[in-house]
C-alpha cells in the first residue's frame, strides 16, 4: 500500500471548506494544511480539522504533493501556475480559469513541469450521470435545467460560468461533435452579472441542446434529459437517480419497427448514492499516485470554458440589440 498523499487546500470559502472536510476524512490523504487570504478564517478552519494554517502560498511549497485550488475564479491561473511550477499537482475548481489565455498558461505549466492538472467539474462524478452515460448512444436532443436559490457565493462570474458550465461539460462529453450554432439570451437580475440565461446549441452532427440556468430561482432544480433513438433518458443530479423510457415491440420484445404494436418500458437508474466530491477527490489522489490522465483534464476544462465564453458573447450581442431597440430602459450587462 502507498503512503497517504500529502495535500493542501488553497481557498477555504464555503466550497473550499468541503474539500478540507473530505480530505480530512479520506484515509488515502494526509491533510497537511490550508491557506486563505482571510487569515482569521484560515486559523479557524485549520483548528477545526487539526491541520496547519499556512501564512502564505509560498509556505505550501515543498510541504505537499497535491493541492485543491478553490479561490475566486480570477485567481485560478495565478495560484494554479505557482503551485504547478513548485512541483505540486493541482485540482482547480471550475471554471478552470477566467480566460482562455489563463487556461492555456495553466495547461502549459502542467505540461512543462510534468504535473497533474484536474478540473473540478463535479457532476462527472455523480453516480446517476455515470449510470446514464453507460447507456448513452447517439443523443439527438438535450434539455438541461439548473436553477438555484440566490446565494452570495460566486458572484464574481456570470451564471453561465457559475452553474451552466456543469451541464455544458456533461453534454460536450456525451456528444461526439462540435458546437456549430449558438442562440443565447441572459439577464442581470440581482447582480451586475448575468443571473439567468437560456441557450440553444446546434452541433455539427445535428444534435440540439437547450440549457437553462438561474441563480435567482425560488427552488433548486438540477436535471438533465436527453432523447436518443427509441429512448428517453432523464437524470436528477440532486437525487442521484433517473429513468430510461424505451419504445419496444409488444409482440417480439424488440425495438419497435414497421410491424407489431409498440409499447413503452420503464427502467429506473438508481445507483448507490455517493458524494460526488469524495469520488472526485479520490480520483485526484489516484491520479497523483499513478500519474494518470484525469477524467476532466485541462483540455476538457478549456473546451467547456471556450463554449461558455461563446455563449456569453451571444448574450452580450443579444443585449446590445435589445438596448438599441429599447434605449436606456435596459441596463447594460
Amino acid at each position: 500500500m502507498t503512503e497517504p498523499t500529502k495535500v493542501a487546500v488553497v481557498g477555504v470559502g464555503r466550497f473550499g471548506q468541503q474539500h478540507v472536510r473530505v480530505y480530512h476524512e479520506l484515509p488515502e490523504a494526509e491533510l497537511v494544511g490550508i491557506f486563505d487570504a482571510d487569515a482569521a478564517r484560515c486559523e479557524e478552519i485549520a483548528k477545526e480539522y487539526g491541520c496547519r494554517a499556512f501564512t502564505s502560498l509560498q509556505d505550501v511549497f515543498g510541504q505537499v504533493q497535491a493541492a485543491s485550488v478553490a479561490v475566486p475564479t480570477k485567481s485560478h491561473a495565478e495560484i494554479g501556475c505557482k503551485l504547478l511550477e513548485a512541483g505540486i499537482d493541482v485540482l482547480v475548481e471550475k471554471p478552470i480559469a477566467a480566460s482562455l489565455g489563463e487556461t492555456d498558461a495553466l495547461i502549459a505549466a502542467a505540461e512543462k513541469h510534468n504535473r497533474i492538472l484536474q478540473v473540478g467539474h463535479l457532476e462527472r462524478f455523480n453516480p446517476a450521470v455515470e449510470a446514464a452515460r453507460a447507456i448513452a448512444h447517439s443523443p439527438l436532443f438535450f434539455e438541461a435545467h439548473r436553477l438555484s436559490i440566490f446565494s452570495p457565493r460566486s458572484l464574481d462570474i456570470d451564471v453561465v460560468l457559475d452553474l451552466m458550465i456543469h451541464d455544458l461539460d456533461i453534454v460536450l462529453s456525451l456528444v461526439d461533435s462540435e458546437p456549430e450554432e449558438i442562440h443565447a439570451v441572459g439577464l442581470p437580475v440581482l447582480t451586475p452579472k448575468v443571473d439567468i440565461a437560456n441557450v440553444r446549441i446546434g452541433f455539427q452532427n445535428g444534435c440540439v441542446a437547450n440549457f437553462t440556468a438561474s441563480r435567482v430561482s425560488t427552488e433548486q432544480v438540477r436535471k438533465l434529459r436527453w432523447f436518443q433513438p427509441q429512448e428517453y433518458v432523464s437524470v436528477d443530479y440532486a437525487r442521484q437517480n433517473g429513468v430510461v423510457i424505451r419504445v419496444e415491440n409488444a409482440a417480439s420484445g424488440h425495438v419497435a419497427h414497421s410491424g407489431g404494436e409498440p409499447k413503452l418500458t420503464f427502467r429506473r437508474l438508481d445507483p448507490p448514492r455517493q458524494e460526488p466530491l469524495q469520488r472526485q477527490l479520490q480520483e485526484f489522489l489516484r491520479n497523483v499516485q499513478l500519474r494518470q490522465v484525469p477524467t476532466v483534464d485541462g483540455k476538457q476544462g478549456r473546451r467547456a470554458l471556450e463554449l461558455a465564453h461563446h455563449i456569453l458573447e451571444r448574450i452580450h450581442d443579444h443585449t446590445a440589440r435589445l438596448q438599441k431597440g429599447l434605449g436606456s430602459s435596459l441596463a447594460p450587462i
